[in-house]
Order: structure tokens, then sequence, then C-alpha cells
């Protein structure tokens, strides 16, 4: 068996979605799934590249020798369990995480990045924020701070999951087994982590555009007001 290969510098060793499959296997996948999916801890985890990761590593059949649908249904459950602990958290804790000093593991402007992201497509944020890194972990926990009907919570979380979990597992899988994917994995694995980001680029260049026309305080305020009505509302609970 070949050694693990290491992927362009992107960040710790440890973090090396293949590094990290070859030495956990597909209980690991489900674990770093599972929490950042609606942990406040795996905000920093690799998703998007480690689901691809997953899948070309299960059409290799190297570290991963279950069938593609068995590995996408225990992904999808995962980031299903993820997103539902994420809400129960959110709606036990409510307000009251608004108030919670910065960390090494806790950032405020993360968790207020994704109530903006709530706030802005509603119901869809479920489904969208399993795109965008960061944004997917605190989603559903804004979510359950915010009241979200349970039901609607539970369909989009599903539908989310399925899109998210199974859809780039699959196309891991596929793709992996290209030739050109198979020796340019590192740069996949790149074009991926880009592209996950590039949401957040966005929303940054947007921010940029709108202090120049002096609309970004004025949209500071509005968020801020939406947390203390939250607050103020729920916070008997």
């Amino acid at each position: 068996m070949s050694t693990p290969t290491t992927t362009l510098a992107l960040g710790p060793d440890w973090l090396d979605p293949e590094v990290l499959i070859s030495t956990f296997g597909l209980l690991g996948i489900l674990v770093i799934v599972f929490a950042e999916s609606g942990l406040l801890i795996g905000f920093f985890l690799p998703g998007d590249s480690l689901l691809f990761t997953a899948g070309l590593l299960t059409a290799d059949g190297k570290y991963i020798t279950w069938p593609l649908w068995l590995v996408c249904l225990l992904i999808t459950l995962s980031a299903i369990a993820g997103d539902q602990v994420g809400y129960a958290f959110g709606r036990k804790v409510g307000p009251a995480l608004f108030r919670r000093p910065n960390s090494k593991l806790f950032k405020q402007e993360n968790l207020l990045k994704s109530h903006d992201f709530f706030e802005k497509y509603g119901a869809r944020s479920v489904v969208l924020a399993r795109f965008v890194p960061i944004v997917r972990t605190f989603t559903p926990i804004v979510a359950g701070v915010s009241r979200m009907n349970y039901r609607t919570f539970v369909i989009y979380n599903v539908i989310g999951a399925i899109l998210w979990g199974t859809g780039v597992t699959v196309l891991g899988y596929f793709l992996g087994q290209i030739p050109f994917v198979k020796a340019n994995i590192e740069l996949i694995l790149i074009a991926i982590v880009g592209l996950s980001v590039v949401p957040i680029v966005v929303e940054l260049l947007r921010a940029r555009l709108a202090a120049r026309r002096g609309t970004t305080a004025a949209e500071r305020a509005a968020a801020e007001e939406a947390i203390r009505e939250t607050r103020e509302h729920y916070g008997k609970y």
C-alpha cells in the first residue's frame, strides 16, 4: 500500500483529506462531517475536499472498501445528524450565544456572518450553506436561535445533506476515475477549496462596494438590531 500523498500546502498535514482518511477511514469521515455540520468546533475542518477525496478513494478502493451507495448514505446521515444537533443547540442556548466572548475556537464574526446569510436567504440558507465553509457550521445553530419552524428545517436539512454529502462524494467518485484527475489530484483539491470560498470572496467584495457607498454601517446596524430583537423575543428561553 502506498503512503498517502501530501496535497499542496493548504494547512497542517493533519487536515490533509487523504491523511485523515488513511488514518481514520470511513468512521473518521463521518465524525468530521457530523462535527462540521453543526458543532461550533467543526468550522475549520475540510468539508468539500474531504468528500471529494472520499469519493475518489472509494473508486480506487484505497482506504475505503465500502460500496459507493453505502458511503454516500452514511455521509448524508452524518450531515443530517450534525445539522439537527446544531439546530437543537441553537434553540436551547438561544440569544445568549450572541453574547459569548471570542476565543480561539469561537469568533462572533462567524456567527454574525451566518446570521446575515440566514436573514438573506431564509429557509433556503440551510441548503445553500452546505456549500459555504464556516457558514455551513453556524447556519443550523442560527436557525435554532431564530426558532425556525422545525418541520421546515428538517426538510431543507435533508435536501441540503443529500445535495452536498452525496453530490460531492459522487462527483469525486466519477471524476476520480479520469486519468487527468488522478494525475493532478493536488491541483483538483486546491480548485475545490477555491470554489468553496468563492461565495465568501463575493460577499467581501460586496461589503467593500457597500462601504464605498456608505451603506456598510447601516447594514451592520440592521443586523445588530435583528439580533437584539431576537434576544428580546426569545430571552425567556
